[in-house]
């Protein structure tokens, strides 16, 4: 497999830089950090761009906060000056390595998505009589530094870029908590001697997480011979007309998953009769049509609710919540919605007090 190699100088270049801190941007202009590196920005981006070439780069801390929707997750907020840099990165490995991908991996790719996985799911669905639900147990913290830049070193052969993709990876900030996992061959200590886990937030962590499971893919559709397997990052769906087939499938991608050492959830792996509807990335799919999940629309009218109390008391103004309301409406737009849409927005009244 050839590997990409003399990236670094157009990583470097102040077309890439200036590219990678307006993509970094999007979305965050009226962030104190933001608007600070934007003051000075060509200082900033040719101090940016001395640093990486001299490899005086260092990240900086991350902001740890933890996010409450289904479970709590542990999100890793890097200083604007990092993603700066993981931006220009990317906006030149990414669409290199991203050629290597399956056609059935999801997340966080150009053209993809989750509305483009359940579709391809329901269109299976109207073929396959059953389908296969795997889940990796702790899947961000459970990723192994030194498989994952040994993967990198398989399709990467830029000294300087491996640089940084190690110190990227190296300088992930611990889960708390985190239980310690035996795999075989495995001695007393070599769990502790090895470091896993890149932070849930990053935009290299979404890259990495869809290489690190891209091996394991290639099994599935090349080795097993798995016609119909899309994933979404840690979610695995297989279908087939037979149940036996199915859980022989299940054994080998656990046997598999042990290499990376990773381990499948034990109680999110079952099969399912796709007649009877299966929750497929916040959907209820049938082969015909989709519903939206029960707790999804429960969270969005708590949420909603919360919307028009800030608005009412002038602590929120419209633009600060319109884009994720619009947000949600296009993706419960893709199920059958339209009662449940009329219903919300009828009972949620946005009025200013004293107005």
């Amino acid at each position: 497999m050839k590997r990409f190699g003399n990236l670094w100088p157009s990583v470097l270049s102040f077309e890439n830089l200036l590219l990678a801190f307006r993509k970094a941007r999007k979305g965050k202009r009226t962030r104190a950090e933001v608007a600070r590196f934007d003051l000075n920005l060509e200082y900033e981006l040719l101090a940016l761009q001395s640093d990486l070439r001299d490899r005086r780069y260092r990240p900086g801390t991350y902001r740890l906060f933890t996010i409450y929707e289904r479970k709590p997750r542990q999100i890793a907020a890097a200083p604007f000056r990092d993603r700066v840099v993981h931006h220009a990165l990317l906006n030149l490995v990414e669409p290199l390595l991203d050629r290597r991908f399956i056609r059935d991996s999801y997340a966080c790719r150009p053209g993809k998505g989750v509305h483009r996985a359940v579709d391809r799911y329901q269109t299976w669905a109207r073929r396959y009589a059953y389908a296969l639900k795997l889940d990796v147990a702790r899947y961000f913290p459970s990723i192994d530094h030194h498989i994952l830049e040994c993967q990198l070193r398989r399709h990467l052969r830029d000294p300087d870029v491996l640089w940084l993709f190690d110190l990227i990876v190296d300088h992930s900030p611990p889960f708390p908590d985190e239980p310690v996992t035996y795999f075989p061959g495995d001695d007393l200590f070599t769990p502790l001697a090895r470091r896993s886990g890149i932070p849930i937030g990053n935009l290299t962590s979404q890259f990495l997480a869809n290489l690190y499971l891209n091996e394991l893919d290639h099994f599935v559709k090349q080795d097993l011979g798995v016609r119909a397997y899309l994933r979404y990052v840690d979610d695995l769906v297989l279908l087939s007309d037979s149940k036996a087939r199915l859980h022989a499938w299940r054994r080998a991608i656990e046997e598999r998953m042990q290499r990376l050492r990773l381990r499948i959830h034990p109680r999110k792996a079952n099969i399912f009769r796709v007649h009877d509807g299966v929750d497929v990335l916040g959907y209820r799919v049938f082969p015909g049509y989709r519903l939206l999940r029960n707790d999804n629309g429960h969270r969005f009218a708590r949420r909603l609710r919360g919307f028009a109390d800030a608005y009412r008391r002038g602590t929120m103004d419209w633009q600060d919540f319109d884009p994720s309301v619009r947000s949600w409406i296009g993706h419960a737009s893709q199920a059958d919605t339209l009662g449940l849409r009329t219903k919300l927005f009828a009972a949620t009244v946005f009025v200013r007090e004293g107005g």
